[in-house]
């Protein structure tokens, strides 16, 4: 019996992952430079003094049509050096912006209100957004805004992490694997996840939906957003597999700081609709055979451990590939420890409270 469950839910799993690395591969039509979109970048940031000098750095590299382009810095009440760190860096430099998130919107809270205030102000036809602890390609702007043929309101693109240990590596192929899967779901039309550190949609379609102060609040302002515009029904949302889209983030540099990470997805994933937790429950499952497997121990047992191991490692070599990353793939083993244990760990952890805390705020 043992051995039919799993063989049922790793074929399912199997499936499930080769339609989604099809989907996450497919092509999409780009503007030319002269018909790029005008754009605003904002990023929030809340007590980030050892990270936002990359980023700003690496915006201020962005190659972008002049007279299109500006970028908002939020200074998210911050209780350290932030704010003079963007002071200084931004002066004389006529793109930049700089607010602080002196004014609540409406019920918001946290990083969604901070991005409220930002995108009260944008001029942008398109909205960029990324996090403090981000570098950005100096094409980043340029490649996601060339998707914004008519009828897209939404473009996505992939996040990777520096990686220099095993602690770091396993969460690099960790936001690489999860990432595919919302890239594929959403290219098949049944979005399930984004995130915000490398997201971007249409100003017009963020106030058409009354923007995040008429959007039920959520610690996933990102994943809420897709949500409403997606049920709109009348908009393309794509997430493209596209090289000079790519940014790289810093990983937690803990596992206290990796467990709220992964518990605030966990209490947003909670928004899913059917096709999401039919996804999770087929990698819980298979998961959970895996765990259990030396009490029922067999060659087909053994077999089966192996196709999933190869399945996840197939999953994501052709993307690494595509991002020049497959050197990540030495960490494959500590991320499918990892991976094992906090696929069963998450919704254990999201049952038993749905507080969050996070950049020093509880939610």
């Amino acid at each position: 019996m043992f051995e039919i469950i799993f063989l049922t839910a790793a074929g399912i799993y199997f499936i499930q992952l080769f339609l989604f690395l099809a989907s996450a591969t497919k092509k999409y039509t780009r503007l030319g430079e002269d018909k790029l979109p005008s754009i605003t970048i904002i990023v929030a940031s809340r007590n980030e003094e050892s990270n936002i000098g990359k980023c700003l750095v690496s915006l201020d590299n962005l190659i972008y049509p002049e007279g299109k382009i500006e970028i908002i810095m939020v200074n998210d009440k911050s209780t350290d050096g932030t704010g003079r760190i963007i002071e200084d860096f931004i002066h004389g430099k006529d793109k930049f912006k700089l607010i602080t998130t002196h004014k609540t919107i409406g019920n918001l809270r946290g990083k969604t209100n901070a991005l409220a205030n930002a995108l009260e102000i944008a001029k942008g036809e398109v909205i960029l957004t990324t996090d403090a602890d981000c570098e950005v390609s100096p094409a980043w702007a340029k490649s996601i805004a060339s998707y914004y043929q008519d009828g897209v309101a939404m473009v996505c693109g992939y996040t990777t992490q520096e990686a220099t240990n095993n602690f770091e590596g396993m969460q690099t192929l960790d936001f690489i694997f999860l990432l595919t899967v919302a890239s594929g779901t959403m290219n098949l039309n049944m979005p399930l996840s984004c995130i915000g550190n490398n997201m971007s949609y249409r100003k017009s379609v963020y106030d058409e939906v009354g923007g995040y102060e008429s959007i039920p609040f959520s610690i996933t302002e990102d994943f809420k957003l897709l949500k409403t515009i997606f049920k709109l029904k009348k908009y393309k949302i794509i997430w493209p597999l596209d090289e000079d889209a790519l940014v790289t983030s810093q990983p937690c540099k803990d596992y206290k700081t990796l467990y709220w990470q992964k518990k605030r997805w966990g209490v947003g994933g909670l928004d899913s609709d059917l096709n999401g937790f039919l996804v999770m429950a087929s990698g819980f499952i298979s998961h959970v055979a895996i765990l259990v497997s030396p009490f029922f121990f067999s060659a087909n047992v053994l077999y089966m451990i192996l196709f999933k191991l190869a399945t996840d490692f197939l999953f994501l070599y052709p993307i690494l590939k595509n991002f020049r990353l497959t050197s990540k793939l030495g960490y494959f083993l500590s991320f499918q420890l990892y991976y094992i244990i906090y696929v069963i760990a998450l919704p254990l952890m999201v049952l038993v409270s749905r507080k969050v805390i996070w950049k020093g705020r509880s939610y």
